[in-house]
């Protein structure tokens, strides 16, 4: 029997899985925009293909590919009505990928229906949240997503409170402020969520890690939680720390794209920070995620090959030490 997720973090780190979204429109299978759910119906081998390169890069937990399967914001592109459909299939190709090599974790995001004044949006929201659950049976935990609002972020932790009995995981999306749109902290947000319950409190995507450092300081000093951080793999900058919200945005990202030893960093400075789920998000692909292993000691470097400056045999060889001579200690 596989070790749960809180059993895990109890032995060290987890280290999570990378992006789809992104990935999955640089590798022609959607254009450029927020819908991919419905490829677990439509290109099943595409999602089947980054889980499976995830989980060779050292990834311990893969997510369900179900970000934005909520049944309004799938109905906007005419897939409504799959939405059972499209989260079931979904959750199936993450656990025959995972077998016993990995978790997997249910997957639940921002609706775009969220408004906290309308006990009406409440229920739609409640109602969406629901049928995701019920339709992503036998993961081993949820993650509850990119919430720019802490009302629909703490929604999100009472559903899977009452449909499972399942450990949750929340994190808060950040862009230009350190405040969610419904005007709370960092700091409000992990112990908020903390207090009703959530086992794992964090933050992901939006950000690249230079800007998530100061989210993550801020969330570890009110909290006692287990703490979660996957940012982006695109560079943002001071003036617009979430990558978004760049002109680069959405189909020029390549040229803000961070390398893999940028995410390794990430890594080692998320655990001594204090993070104990160390994950990525868009941009970040198996490059990363390998790289992010090898920081965290969770994979040894490949000993089937070694360079041979003195006699090298290809253009990486004849290259090796220029191009590793920045980041010797």
């Amino acid at each position: 029997m596989k070790r749960d997720i809180l059993e895990r973090l109890k032995e060290g780190i987890v280290l999570g899985d990378g992006g789809y979204i992104i990935e999955l429109e640089r590798r022609g299978y959607v254009i450029a925009g927020a819908f991919t759910p419905e490829l677990a119906v439509q290109h099943p081998e595409a999602i089947r293909e980054m889980h499976r390169e995830f989980l060779n890069a050292g990834a311990e937990v893969l997510q369900v590919m179900a970000f934005y399967g909520s049944r309004e914001k799938l109905a906007t592109v005419g897939q409504g009505e799959k939405t059972f459909a499209i989260n079931q299939a979904a959750t199936q190709i993450a656990k025959d990928v995972a077998g016993d090599r990995a978790l997997v974790a249910g997957d639940l995001s921002a609706t775009w229906k969220w408004d906290g004044a309308s006990p009406s949006a409440r229920s739609l929201v409640a109602g969406m949240f629901d049928e995701q659950i019920e339709a992503q049976a036998g993961v081993d935990f949820f993650i509850g997503e990119t919430f720019w609002h802490l009302g629909e972020a703490r929604l999100c932790l009472e559903r899977i409170k009452a449909k499972t009995k399942l450990p949750a995981m929340i994190t808060i999306a950040f862009r230009g402020a350190d405040r969610t749109d419904d005007g709370f902290s960092a700091a409000d947000c992990a112990r908020i969520l903390t207090d009703e319950g959530a086992d794992i409190v964090g933050t992901n995507c939006m950000r690249d890690p230079a800007h998530t450092y100061p989210i993550l300081d801020q969330m570890r000093k009110s909290t006692t939680a287990w703490l979660a951080a996957q940012p982006v793999a695109f560079r943002c900058s001071d003036q617009t720390p979430w990558f978004t919200g760049s002109p680069a945005f959405p189909d020029r990202l390549e040229q803000i794209m961070i390398d893999r030893y940028e995410m390794a960093d990430f890594a080692r400075r998320a655990r001594d920070i204090g993070v104990s789920y160390i994950g990525s998000c868009c941009g970040s692909i198996a490059t990363h995620v390998r790289e992010m292993a090898k920081a965290l000691g969770k994979q040894q470097a490949q000993t089937v090959w070694q360079p041979r400056p003195e006699a090298p045999m290809s253009e990486t060889e004849f290259n090796w030490d220029r191009a590793h001579a920045a980041r010797r200690p």
